[in-house]
């Protein structure tokens, strides 16, 4: 569109079916290439990507073309067919219904960039419901307990 200018950041946290882990260390940067490039296709900018066994974690420069609930449904959509289909998890992946989406300013960007690449570091010290929580917080998003993520089976 002809004179339209944003600048938009958003986190994207999204949670593996049950929080399971099966995000398995030797195909996840495979993973996180194939987000990368769902998301490029879609014409999104991804600035940081990164997750554990049972989430992940992707800071888009978001294009207004999409919706944020759109391009959740492909991104989940199509990166489950290609880990089913390529065989990677133990049983049949899916993510978990619903996810996060956070906005940012520009200041804040090298803060959580750097906090989504130590993924691994940080969740010694904190889980993905604490972490998820405390973004809920923080954002001042209203929630119920009942409706965060579903618990490992």
């Amino acid at each position: 569109m002809a004179n339209t200018y944003t600048e938009l950041h958003v986190q994207l946290v999204f949670a593996v079916k049950f929080r399971q882990a099966l995000i398995l260390p030797e195909w996840e940067i495979e993973l996180h290439k194939y987000i990368t490039g769902l998301i490029q296709r879609r014409e999104h900018k991804v600035l940081a990507i990164n997750g554990m066994p049972d989430h992940m974690h992707v800071l888009i420069g978001w294009r207004p073309t999409q919706s944020i609930s759109s391009l959740m449904a492909d991104v989940k959509s199509a990166s489950s067919v290609w880990i089913n289909d390529n065989k990677t998890s133990k049983g049949q992946f899916r993510w978990q219904e619903g996810y996060g989406a956070f906005s940012y300013t520009r200041n804040e960007l090298p803060r959580l960039q750097a906090y989504i690449r130590n993924q691994k570091e940080h969740h010694q010290k904190k889980s993905l419901v604490e972490e998820y929580k405390e973004l809920l917080v923080e954002h001042g998003v209203k929630f119920d307990d009942k409706y965060i993520f579903c618990e490992p089976i």
